[in-house]
């Protein structure tokens, strides 16, 4: 594909930005077309998807332009309801981009299973018989899926822990392209009458866990200091200040909380796009965060003085799917797939890390220079005056007042709006 050139799609309208996928032809004609009527979720197919439906609940749909990943340039999709995540995210991946990109590291590809046995009388022994015949429950677990092993997945591992009063028995599965859910239950609930006979105990419960530690996908890249700015002694106390922004989420629970949420911000996005649990992803990952005993920064950024590089590194449980659950039924998230170009399951893991960690350099790089307020203000003056009800006409106006004014709230919104109205009378 030749060269995209992006510059100034932040300026063009949804039309004009609807018509530049479209002239680089980075849809389907199937897509496109969905996109050019706007077609969304039916009513009917939402009824099937959830309990109680009154409705279909839409955001605004977007593209992080020219994140290169591996090699590979990817147009990625976000759904966000919040300003500046996507204009973040973009600006961000552009610069790493200059830098060389993200480099990602797959360090597997599975999903667990666990069986909580209580009232088990002798927890050690049970232990023992369970992991002698850890190769007959693989086999059982199996049988319970047969498809996902004609398709090269399935049970991979099995071994057991004693934690409080449970016997707990973990098993893992490579669920190929899915998430893997209901994959993993079948397979957990399979196990049981061996397990409880084998250890003379009572389950308590058979389910996927979310905490997918086998499942972990690594992104780093290496940001030159001169993107960060022109002025040399700047950029160096920019990358020092940055470094000691990461250590800071290390050791401060109530800073690392929202540093992780700056990750999410970009991660959500795209799990959301792409039609995944971002529920699953979440919890995963800030369990994660708490690994150590203490709940800690995702992230981690150091600043290689002799280089003069900023090196960034995320690593975190990704369990994600191209196929299965909803992915398949909206048709957004059909548009998603087709703008990444239908990355398989693991690729779509290292993207969406690699988001993960450029909205994460883009909040650092604010909160330490400008503050995190400069870029938001613009935005949140937008919100206020939509909310006021100004015409697109009237926008540039209101946004320049609104800006200057002491007190930024809806309140003054519409007295500027009320103001420029009666002016033009």
């Amino acid at each position: 594909m030749t060269k995209l050139s992006w510059t100034g799609f932040s300026k063009k309208t949804p039309q004009e930005r609807k018509e530049h996928l479209k002239k680089n032809a980075l849809l389907s004609q199937e897509n496109q077309d969905l996109l050019d009527k706007n077609q969304q979720l039916t009513l009917e197919t939402a009824n099937q998807m959830a309990e109680n439906v009154i409705g279909r609940f839409t955001l605004p749909f977007a593209v992080c332009p020219d994140v290169l990943v591996d090699g590979i340039t990817y147009q990625v999709p976000m759904v966000t309801e919040e300003p500046s995540v996507v204009a973040a995210a973009s600006y961000a991946s552009k610069l790493i981009k200059r830098s060389g990109g993200f480099t990602t590291k797959i360090h597997d590809r599975q999903m667990i299973g666990q069986v909580a046995l209580f009232d088990v009388p002798d927890k050690v022994s049970a232990s023992s018989k369970i992991q002698a015949a850890s190769q007959e429950l693989i086999e059982i677990a199996k049988e319970a899926h047969p498809s996902i092993v004609k398709r090269g997945g399935g049970p991979r591992k099995l071994w057991t822990d004693i934690k409080g009063d449970f016997l707990i028995v973990y098993l893992a599965v490579d669920t190929q392209e899915a998430m893997g859910a209901n994959m993993v239950n079948t397979m957990m609930e399979a196990l049981v009458p061996e397990l409880e006979n084998l250890s003379q105990g009572q389950s308590l419960m058979a389910i996927l866990s979310n905490l997918a530690t086998e499942s972990l996908v690594t992104a780093t890249c290496r940001l030159s200091t001169r993107f960060l700015s022109r002025n040399k002694e700047e950029a160096h106390d920019l990358a020092k200040k940055m470094e000691l922004a990461s250590q800071l989420a290390e050791v401060d629970p109530y800073r690392a909380a929202t540093h992780n949420k700056g990750i999410f911000n970009g991660i959500d996005a795209l799990v959301i796009a792409t039609g995944n649990d971002w529920r699953a992803v979440e919890a995963g990952s800030h369990a994660y965060a708490s690994k150590d005993g203490s709940y800690r920064g995702l992230s981690t950024w150091t600043y290689d003085q002799e280089a003069k590089e900023l090196v960034g590194e995320l690593t975190l449980p990704m369990p994600i799917a191209t196929r299965g659950g909803s992915i398949g039924l909206n048709p957004s998230v059909s548009i998603a797939h087709d703008l990444l170009n239908h990355p398989d399951a693991r690729t779509l893991a290292s993207i969406i890390v690699s988001l993960g960690l450029a909205q994460n350099l883009a909040a650092l790089k604010a909160l330490t220079s400008t503050g995190i307020q400069a870029g938001h203000m613009k935005l949140q003056a937008k919100s206020l005056a939509l909310l006021a009800g100004a015409s697109p006409e009237e926008m540039p106006q209101v946004l320049t007042e609104l800006l200057k004014a002491k007190h930024m709230n809806q309140e003054t919104a519409q007295a500027i709006l009320e103001k420029l109205r009666n002016s033009s009378k």
